[in-house]
């Protein structure tokens, strides 16, 4: 190391004057932790960021757990017709879109609508129908973050 080491400021160092160098933090009183009235404070620097991410993400993953899942389900469950095939690889591609427009309103609608299609599927294969229900589940819990963290 060649110059002298620093501790980042974090919650632990004093917000005024006190601090090094006598600078103060950016926003005055919302930094403190006083929220303007009305405003609901996340603790996310930007929560809308932090939201897409977790849809992103949760539509990633699904989308991975199908394509993985064709061959499991042809060795253990047994007949797996082209159609299955079909329904799980569309499901697989329509998730990776949806990955790539969680900015957009509609597609946490879509996602719902998703998981839907995925429920009906297990008309097609039972395992499809226990895929359903999992990423139900997952998807339902991905909305209540949502909720919670936007309010």
């Amino acid at each position: 190391m060649t110059g002298p080491q620093q501790r980042p400021a974090g919650p632990y160092e004093p917000a005024g004057p006190e601090r090094p160098g006598g600078a103060e933090r950016p926003g005055g009183a919302a930094s403190e932790g006083h929220a303007p009235a009305g405003v609901r404070r996340s603790g996310l620097r930007n929560p809308d960021k932090a939201v897409r991410g977790l849809g992103a993400g949760t539509m990633a993953l699904e989308a991975l757990v199908l394509l993985l899942a064709i061959q499991p389900i042809r060795v253990v469950g047994g007949d797996l017709s082209g159609a299955a095939i079909g329904a799980i690889v569309a499901l697989a591609v329509a998730c990776v879109v949806l990955a790539g427009m969680m900015g957009r309103p509609w597609a946490w609608h879509a996602g719902t609508v998703l998981q839907g299609l995925l429920l009906l599927s297990g008309l097609l294969h039972w395992s499809l129908f226990a895929l359903g229900v999992m990423f139900a589940l997952v998807w339902a819990y991905a909305l209540h973050v949502r909720r919670v963290i936007l309010g």
